[in-house]
């Protein structure tokens, strides 16, 4: 039996910055403060800036979350053990271990692990893994309008995500940090006619 890699694979040419996944994630885990996602422009402008000009902005929406990397540094950072690699590749958190060290959160390059203030400890996307165990899909890819965010198997060559990778040239983000991010984007057909 193959070892699976559960992950997403985010098309950025179908992503319209609505912020349904970020609504979602809440919803989903009950999270009272930050969502586990967030969406940025990927000039790194506030969401509500366009660039380029007109009648062509530049509007590139780029969601970023947890990327269930191959090499979790989060997870040889921290000492209690709060955070693990399931066999199916999800980078996942034990909140009752966490003891609050915060060491989890300078370790990660993405900056997707969120300090909880109110109860001190960290928290962080799983992949909805309470759903997947149910052979469900993660929240956000359900709620997603666009159907920019698709999960699957990315170990599995034969895989949905993994032939669109193939197909578009799927890329990790930071790469240079050696994490082997399991999470791929697909670039967006860049000045198509309209």
């Amino acid at each position: 039996d193959m070892q699976k890699q559960y992950g997403l694979v985010i098309d950025l040419e179908r992503c319209i910055g609505c912020q349904a996944c970020v609504v979602a994630c809440k919803m989903e885990n009950n999270l009272e403060q930050e969502s586990w996602i967030r969406v940025e422009m990927r000039n790194g402008q506030p969401l509500d800036t366009a660039a380029g000009e007109f009648p062509n902005p530049d509007l590139q929406y780029v969601p970023v979350t947890c990327m269930h990397c191959q090499e979790p540094p989060c997870v040889d950072a921290c000492p209690s053990g709060a955070i693990f690699k399931r066999i199916d590749g999800v980078v996942v958190m034990v909140p009752s271990l966490c003891t609050g060290c915060e060491a989890c959160l300078s370790a990660c390059p993405y900056g997707v692990i969120h300090w909880d203030e109110a109860k001190g400890i960290a928290s962080k996307c799983h992949l909805c893994a309470h759903r997947i165990d149910q052979g469900l899909e993660p929240f956000c890819v359900i709620c997603c309008e666009g159907q920019a965010l698709q999960f699957g198997d990315l170990a599995d060559p034969e895989s949905e995500v993994s032939q669109l990778v193939k197909k578009r040239a799927g890329y990790p983000l930071k790469p240079e940090e050696q994490t082997r991010p399991t999470t791929r984007y697909l670039p967006s057909l860049e000045k198509r006619p309209v």
